[in-house]
């Protein structure tokens, strides 16, 4: 596996064949086709939070590494060195996510990126909310040119199979009712349901037993 020096480290878990959503496939059948195209392509993926968007640019870094690529996932709403967005065109893979909370300076870096990248292999894929109004004018018309995908919102069932796929992976077993409950009474943004979970899973060692209700109400509402 070739892999870039990362800002962030990738989730070997977030993978392209493990992407739920029905209507997701055709962003995951678009995806796959680049794997054998030797040209440049800049894809821009569209979802709102919790609709899955780091887990794609995630699997599609991994994805790309296992075929022996040059690949990376960066966050941009963690902190970046200055000039590194501009210096990504050596890499056959070059996943941004969060473009949304580009600052100026980052916004003419990847603009100069998808200048560069017209005559390499590399393959862009950008994630945002929604294509910010900020945005430097000609840097939102090129990624208006690219091919744009937008990600289905994901259902309460989806939710719980990921959340129940994440438990699995770590030997626990939750019942179905304490996810109905988080929903109606906590949150149902995926990411935080996680975060919520996980710190549940931690008390629920520390006093030896099961993630419950009357935990829950106990542990969220100290």
């Amino acid at each position: 596996m070739k892999q870039l020096g990362l800002p962030v480290l990738l989730n070997a878990k977030m993978q392209l064949n493990n992407f739920i959503g029905n209507k997701n496939s055709q962003i995951l059948t678009f995806i796959n086709t680049l794997f054998d195209h030797n040209n440049s392509s800049v894809v821009m993926v569209l979802g709102e939070q919790s609709s899955g968007k780091t887990h794609l640019l995630q699997g599609c870094a991994v994805a790309a590494m296992g075929k022996q690529l040059s690949a990376l996932y960066i966050d941009i709403k963690q902190e970046l060195p200055e000039g590194f967005i501009a210096g990504l065109s050596g890499a056959d893979w070059a996943c941004i996510d969060n473009i949304d909370y580009l600052n100026n300076t980052q916004q003419q870096e990847l603009f100069d990126l998808y200048n560069q990248i017209k005559y390499t292999q590399t393959k862009l894929i950008l994630s945002a909310e929604h294509l910010s109004a900020t945005l430097l004018k000609d840097l939102k018309t090129r990624l208006s040119q690219g091919v744009n995908f937008t990600l289905e919102n994901l259902t309460d069932t989806q939710k719980i199979t990921i959340l129940q796929s994440k438990m699995t992976q770590k030997n626990i077993r939750i019942d179905k009712k304490i996810y109905a409950y988080l929903f109606k009474h906590y949150s149902r943004d995926l990411s935080e349901l996680l975060d919520v979970i996980n710190q549940l899973d931690t008390v629920s060692l520390q006093t030896k037993g099961s993630i419950t209700i009357p935990l829950i109400k106990k542990t969220l509402h100290k």
